[in-house]
């Protein structure tokens, strides 16, 4: 299905799924037992599909800001170009890469922070100015990626072996890779009656990129205090606060409380991640949940076929301790996978909270899109949160300095 037709089908689906959820009978998958009972419910944008790429923290960030439109009073905002981000992403990622002498990661992966470095360097486009998909009915950057990892490879093993130097053409040739695969660069564009360029958009839709930050929680780092993220996907050298567990969480049911969304970066590898049933949980006894197949390796699809009757019918739940997340982190049995988008707080019939989050893997599962996600699994999982500023508690807020 062509991706534009996809998006007017996402808000249908999105309308009867909110329908859904306001007559108070809302569950994870057919079948289920599952009563959820709306805490916050958010708007978002309708989902989208990331299709073969490893580009989630870009469909997910972006599905964030157009929440923060929202928020501010669009009520219907643009579709940002997941793909403009991309691209200026990837510029980014192969200048620091060959400075770094190869010494740094260059993948598909990025984080929330590379947005708002593109935004404020770069600028955005709307979706419909430039798709990235340059004549494919779907994202597919398989072959994509191999050509430009070639590219830039191929490059560091000439400069190990040269003792001129390299020339500038290499920018240039990693700019037609890109133009080839996702379309040439947007320097102005039309636009509702406007003429724009990337920066004097990015200012018209007003969003300050300064008012967002990023929570996470390790003891491995000093609490309450600045630290960086030593995972592969932080080329941008972003920064996270460290802060307790227990702030974690809060900080996510304050800001569904107050009107906004929040980024969520995490460890979706687990056995208890099943985006087929529309849920994520970690029982007590991990034995219950059967594992067939693989997950993809980029985390772009539903991945393996994961069977429980814990999907199914509410089960009790390990009890997460700060130590039990350091334990999962320092062993790398969390890991960074998958950036997603949480929009609101839900309570099934036990009183156990429950994350609803927006996922960019389609439309296939029984919300839609959509899951619900325990409190016990985002205590584990949960890589790092990003959001506005004022939907971090005051108290926290004066603690971390923001």
């Amino acid at each position: 299905m062509d991706i534009r037709k996809n998006r007017l089908l996402g808000v249908i689906i999105l309308l009867l799924f909110v329908t859904y959820d306001f007559l108070g009978q809302s569950t994870n998958v057919e079948g289920s037992s599952y009563q959820f009972t709306k805490l916050y419910h958010l708007d978002a944008t309708p989902v989208q599909s990331q299709g073969k790429t490893g580009t989630c923290w870009s469909f997910s960030g972006l599905s964030f800001f157009e929440s923060e439109l929202i928020r501010k009073g669009n009520k219907t905002p643009d579709a940002l170009s997941e793909m403009f981000v991309v691209r200026k992403s990837y510029e980014n990622k192969a200048d620091k890469f060959i400075r770094m002498d190869g010494k740094l990661n260059f993948g598909e992966g990025g984080a929330f922070h590379d947005i708002p470095w593109v935004i404020k360097t770069h600028g955005i486009v709307p979706y419909e100015v430039y798709n990235g998909l340059n004549g494919s009915e779907s994202f597919d950057h398989a072959e994509f990626f191999e050509v430009l990892n070639g590219a830039i490879q191929g490059l560091l093993k000439y400069m190990g072996s040269s003792s001129n130097g390299i020339s500038s053409n290499w920018k240039s040739a990693i700019a037609g890779i890109l133009d080839a695969y996702i379309g040439k660069d947007m320097k102005e564009f039309q636009w509702k009656g406007k003429t724009y360029t990337p920066q004097s958009y990015a200012t018209s839709i007003g969003l300050n990129m300064d008012d967002y930050f990023s929570l996470t929680s390790f003891t491995n780092h000093l609490p309450y205090s600045k630290c960086q993220l030593a995972i592969p996907d932080n080329y941008n050298w972003g920064d996270s606060y460290n802060v307790a567990l227990d702030d974690l969480m809060a900080t996510v049911e304050n800001a569904l409380a107050n009107g906004y969304t929040v980024a969520w970066g995490a460890d979706v590898s687990e056995k208890g991640f099943s985006f087929k049933n529309g849920i994520a949980l970690v029982p007590e006894d991990p034995s219950t949940i059967q594992l067939s197949g693989k997950d993809n390796r980029n985390f772009n699809d539903a991945g393996a076929d994961r069977s429980s009757n814990a999907f199914l019918t509410p089960t009790k739940e390990l009890t997460v301790t700060a130590s039990i997340r350091q334990k999962g982190y320092d062993n790398k049995t969390t890991t960074d996978d998958h950036g997603m988008h949480i929009v609101g707080l839900y309570k099934d019939q036990n009183g156990k909270k429950y994350l609803l989050v927006k996922n960019s893997w389609g439309m296939g599962n029984y919300p839609k899109g959509y899951l619900y996600v325990s409190e016990s699994y985002f205590r584990l999982k949960t890589i790092n949160i990003y959001l506005h500023k004022e939907g971090i508690p005051q108290e926290l807020r004066k603690k971390i300095g923001i």
